[in-house]
């Protein structure tokens, strides 16, 4: 006799960058060791992997991965873990107002949200006829390229994200353009324009959620933003 099979609850959500309507499903157990595994993984790589294939299957294999913003990645990670294991986490805030002290505090993970700044645009201008159309990064690009924190990252994602370069009615699509290209063509711009392709990343919509916190020793009371992913599981 067959052993019975479990009905699993579904849910829907609409990802933040094109309001599409994801259909999902909670953590399973499979999904729950894999999870694990790569909490304790020490290649950042590997862990994205195994992250990607636990949204992959909790969303039935229904949404392309590789090509979505991170920042819709990240808020659908954070919104099946919600409806398998629960609203809440316990995280440990650095004080800022003294920079050592750190204070314990429970976040509602469901209120949890991709902000976007007001004046953020993914239209870079380098004069009156030419302009940088930017994507954003997935997480192959982070994977490959790695966080934006050197001068090094930094190069290697503008290469990657660099979608379109318009020369007033023409269009340069970056599947056609050689990487030696695109590196004199970055290589040539103003300094200025550089600064903007950067703000761009700075301002990108990201998972984001404000908390008020008090330092018990100077019991000065600080507002504090929690940002990304690997935050709300520290």
């Amino acid at each position: 006799m067959a052993l019975p099979k479990l009905d699993t609850p579904t849910y829907q959500l609409e990802l933040p960058s094109n309001k599409q309507v994801i259909k999902y499903r909670p953590f399973l157990v499979k999904e729950q060791k894999i999870l694990m595994m790569a909490q304790d993984a020490d290649d950042k790589e590997d862990a994205y992997n195994m992250l990607a294939g636990i949204v992959d299957g909790c969303t039935f294999n229904n949404v392309d991965i590789k090509t979505m913003p991170i920042f819709d990645f990240e808020y659908l990670f954070l919104k099946i873990r919600c409806k398998s294991v629960g609203e809440s986490t316990e995280l440990s805030v650095l004080c800022p107002d003294d920079n050592e002290t750190r204070v314990p505090i429970t976040v509602n993970l469901d209120e949890v949200d991709v902000q976007v700044e007001e004046n953020h645009s993914n239209v870079v201008g380098v004069n009156d006829s030419i302009k940088i159309v930017m994507r954003y990064p997935t997480i192959n690009d982070i994977k490959s390229v790695g966080e934006a924190e050197t001068l090094d990252n930094m190069m290697k994602l503008l290469n990657v994200c660099i979608q379109e370069i318009h020369d007033g009615d023409t269009i340069h699509n970056m599947v056609d353009v050689t990487k030696a290209e695109l590196n004199e063509f970055i290589d040539s711009l103003p300094t200025e324009t550089f600064e903007k392709m950067g703000d761009f990343f700075d301002t990108m919509p990201k998972l984001t959620h404000v908390v008020n916190i008090k330092n018990p020793k100077t019991e000065v009371t600080s507002e504090v933003i929690i940002q990304g992913l690997d935050s709300f599981f520290s």
